[in-house]
C-alpha cells in the first residue's frame, strides 16, 4: 500500500457476486453515500472504483487476497458533471 492509502469500512452491493460494488463507506466517523460509481478497473491484486459522494470524488481500492479496502481521494475530486 502507498502511504496516502487510508483504511476504511466498505458497504458493497453483493448481488451476482459478493461484494460486487460498494455503495457506502464510513471513514473517520463518518459515512458516505456512494452517489454514483464513475470508473471501475481490474488491478492484479483487485479492483479498484472511482466514485461520487456529495463530499467529492474518491478511489476506492480492494485488496482481494486480504479483503481489505483503502480510500483515496481523486484527482478529479471537486470536479462537478456539466448541467
Amino acid at each position: 500500500m502507498r502511504s496516502f492509502d487510508q483504511p476504511v469500512e466498505v458497504i458493497c452491493y453483493s448481488g451476482y457476486k459478493g461484494d460486487e460494488r460498494p455503495v457506502r463507506f464510513r471513514v473517520g466517523g463518518a459515512v458516505l453515500e456512494i452517489e454514483r460509481i464513475l470508473e471501475r478497473w481490474y488491478v492484479p491484486d483487485g479492483q479498484c472504483f472511482r466514485v461520487r459522494t456529495a463530499g467529492g470524488d474518491y478511489t476506492l481500492r480492494h485488496y482481494s487476497d486480504a479483503d481489505a479496502w483503502t480510500l483515496e481521494p481523486s484527482r478529479a475530486r471537486f470536479r462537478k458533471d456539466p448541467a
